[in-house]
């Protein structure tokens, strides 16, 4: 959990760092958990690559070939420490998080589950966490379950225990919610699924909690691990799907094609060991080698000053008579998901827009986490390691503003 700490510093070190920032000094980003801008060291390392020695990897034997390679690889092994993952080989470049659950949904799900087996999603789940194990559903008859949300928009930890099943198979929740930021205590959710049958398969979705705080796969103790490199402040087209190595090596390959196969005749193929297997074609090598240099641009402790700024931005926000911010007492950070009552927030957000603030509004890809709220929608405004106290202020007034001509 981020603990709230007494606000100091009044602008970011790291704005001047974003060209787009430089570019529109008047621009008040809010949408990061969206996606995030991109600075100079994202850009330089890409157009490094490009201009002086890009081409494709692992299979040619000349230079430019070898050394981008052995930046693509580099970059893996950048990954794996980001996370802690148990084991660089378990690292598979994906294009998405989307992609990377279809990735288990897929090759796991497909080789391991059957008719009557059961899975364990929760109530504020992106819909990339919730169509792939519905197709899933339609196709071979698994049963989803639903950890479903308490009062205070928090997970209902003492359902969930009761959901857990002999014939549960998977619990696969997101660790921060995209629509509320609301913090879910994972550890305890893997730990109780483990407890009460070791061979549960548990997949955590850090798109947003890899953006918020230090996140140890270890220590959560999780199967697999999905993020994605766009709100991470790295560029888009390149995600991460890490996973134990011992559960890769048993799964058939998730898409067929390049450089992922041993050998290949018309009678047979044989496939290489993860995370080639998993790893089809030409890979966004660019953007792989981008997203390591988004990581090492952002440091070890790049999200210590939010608790500051996010502190802040509540403080602002609870002072705006009629707004609503859902789980405003939960654990959490610095997303903020707000509605006027009987006000579109659409609306809300076209007001902001045309103030130059940038806020997100609409369902956030989590329909059932709306339903579960009452509402069809909210707006959203999520902050980013570039975002200052002068852009509160900015969205307070903004909000002020468009509560007055709306209500």
């Amino acid at each position: 959990m981020l603990s709230f700490k007494k606000p100091s510093a009044v602008s970011s070190p790291k704005r001047a760092d974003f060209p787009i920032l430089r570019n529109n000094q008047a621009l008040v980003y809010l949408d990061t958990a969206a996606s995030a801008q991109k600075p100079d060291a994202v850009l330089r390392a890409m157009s490094h690559v490009a201009e002086t020695y890009y081409a494709n990897i692992h299979r040619g034997i000349y230079k430019n070939s070898q050394v981008t390679t052995d930046a693509f690889e580099r970059a893996r092994e950048t990954v794996s420490r980001f996370i802690n993952a148990p084991d660089t080989r378990g690292v598979i470049f994906t294009r998405n998080t989307t992609e990377a659950i279809n990735l288990v949904a897929s090759s796991w799900g497909r080789a391991h589950l059957k008719a009557g087996d059961e899975i364990i999603l929760s109530a504020m789940e992106h819909h990339a966490n919730i169509v792939p194990w519905q197709m899933l559903r339609d196709e071979i008859g698994i049963e989803i379950k639903i950890i479903p949300l308490k009062q205070d928009c928090t997970l209902d930890l003492e359902a969930y225990e009761k959901l857990l099943s002999p014939r549960t198979k998977l619990v696969s929740v997101v660790h921060i919610s995209n629509g509320t930021g609301v913090i879910n205590d994972v550890k305890t959710i893997i730990t109780k699924a483990k407890t009460y049958n070791p061979q549960i398969i548990t997949l955590v979705d850090a798109s947003q909690s890899v953006v918020h705080s230090k996140v140890d796969m270890q220590s959560l103790g999780c199967d697999f691990l999905a993020f994605t490199g766009h709100k991470l402040y790295g560029p888009t087209g390149v995600g991460v799907l890490a996973g134990k190595y011992e559960i890769l090596e048993a799964l058939p390959p998730y898409q067929g094609g390049g450089d992922m196969i041993e050998t290949v005749t018309w009678d047979k193929t044989t496939f290489r060991a993860p995370p080639a297997r998993f790893e089809a074609g030409t890979p966004a090598i660019l953007e792989v080698i981008g997203l390591a240099a988004a990581i090492d641009y952002l440091g070890d402790n790049f999200y210590a000053g939010e608790d500051d700024l996010s502190k802040y931005t509540f403080e602002k926000l609870s002072t705006i008579e009629g707004l609503t911010i859902y789980g405003s007492h939960a654990p959490r950070i610095g997303i903020f998901s707000m509605n006027f009552a009987g006000v579109h927030p659409t609306d809300v957000a076209e007001i902001l827009n045309q103030q130059n603030i940038a806020v997100r509004s609409g369902h956030h890809c989590c329909m059932p986490l709306m339903q579960a709220l009452g509402v069809t929608g909210t707006f959203r405004a999520s902050l980013g390691l570039y975002n200052i106290k002068a852009d509160i202020d900015k969205l307070v007034e903004g909000l002020i503003k468009a509560k007055g001509l709306l209500s």
